[in-house]
């Protein structure tokens, strides 16, 4: 048998990039320049992808500004005093705040997927924001004649319009990140702000068929960026039986930094619905040592223990570098990290086989 395995979207930037970045923040090359070396790292990330044997690429997220903000990017109607994000070592990260509607994305995640499939012949997946995240811009205090209620239809709609651009370009399936999930329980340990991200989600998948939503997945992990998390210290038991009532066919979740996995597997099992798939992380991005690959392998079995062969699949936990200036993990460890989570799969499947 095989096990599908699957990465979940950033790879950290070469240096040139991230230099080429700060240049043209500063107004020292335009945007030409930076698109050059956008498209010299997309070209390494996809060689190397496809160096590790992965089944399944991405684009590495070498274009965007960060996982959670490329709808953003080119927006005028923004002000940058928006929610801020508090990771466990004190550093921050901030959002913007939305001025004025109606709102629209600036960039939709099929543009990055379209230069990507350009240079691979294999199946590649897209990531794209959950709606729940970006509902965060929208300001407690409202906006005069753009009521939030305005706000979440035409967020809903641009939300659909992200996944279904990057189904109908071709991609292999498309994820969604919903890191804000579990944070969420730190927000509010009520569990009703969840409840609002699920619910909103759910009304932008149930505009797909069956069919569609088998493709369409969603990732939740604690955060992470620069070697640290937002909220790792959240009991998982309060995020997952919620998780899975999102109307999503498949889920990626963070497992190899989980203190207790079996814990987090056994309230999988309970709550994993008939068609759903579920992909388990058997890597850890924040931690640099690379596992072996014998290592994935028993995660994985032991996974197997709660969650049916036919229904489970494998994943890293994280991004490697969900924000475009985050260096804290290098290109070299991240794809010796992939290499051994497809190594360690395909001696799992041989084991269950």
């Amino acid at each position: 048998m095989t096990l599908p395995t699957e990465p979940i979207g950033s790879i950290p930037r070469p240096a040139y990039l991230v230099e080429g970045l700060g240049e043209f923040a500063a107004g020292r090359i335009d945007a030409a320049a930076l698109a050059e070396l956008e498209s010299r790292a997309l070209a390494d990330t996809i060689r190397r992808f496809e160096e590790t044997g992965s089944p399944v690429l991405t684009d590495g997220e070498q274009g965007k500004p960060s996982f959670a903000t490329y709808p953003l990017a080119g927006l005028t109607a923004l002000a940058p005093d928006g929610v801020v994000i508090p990771f466990a070592d004190g550093h921050t990260r901030q959002l913007p705040r939305l001025t004025a509607g109606p709102f629209r994305y600036a960039t939709h995640a099929d543009e990055y997927l379209t230069r990507a499939k350009a240079l691979t012949g294999k199946p590649v997946k897209q990531a794209v924001i959950a709606a729940s995240a970006v509902s965060l811009i929208y300001p407690a205090d409202g906006i005069e004649g753009y009521s939030q209620e305005q706000f979440v239809a035409d967020l809903v709609n641009e939300a659909e319009a992200d996944i279904r651009r990057s189904l109908d370009a071709g991609a292999d399936s498309v994820q969604i990140d919903f890191t804000e999930g579990r944070l969420s329980l730190k927000l509010d340990p009520s569990g009703g702000l969840l409840r609002q991200f699920v619910d909103l989600n759910n009304a932008v998948l149930d505009r797909f068929t069956a069919e569609e939503r088998a493709k369409i997945g969603v990732h939740t992990c604690p955060g992470g960026d620069q070697d640290s998390v937002h909220s790792l210290d959240v009991d998982y038991a309060g995020l997952l039986p919620a998780l899975f009532d999102l109307r999503a066919g498949r889920f990626y979740v963070q497992l190899a930094s989980e203190s207790d996995p079996d814990r987090a597997l056994a309230t999988i099992a309970d709550n994993l619905k008939a068609d759903q798939r579920v992909f388990v992380g058997v890597t850890d991005p924040i931690d640099p040592r690379v596992e072996t690959p014998e290592e994935v392998r028993d995660r994985v079995l032991a996974a197997a223990r709660y969650v049916p062969a036919d229904r489970l699949g494998t994943c890293d936990d994280c991004g490697f570098s969900p924000f475009a200036d985050d260096t804290s993990t290098s290109r070299d460890i991240a794809f010796a990290k992939i290499k051994a989570r497809v190594e360690g799969t395909r001696l799992a499947a041989e084991k269950l086989g």
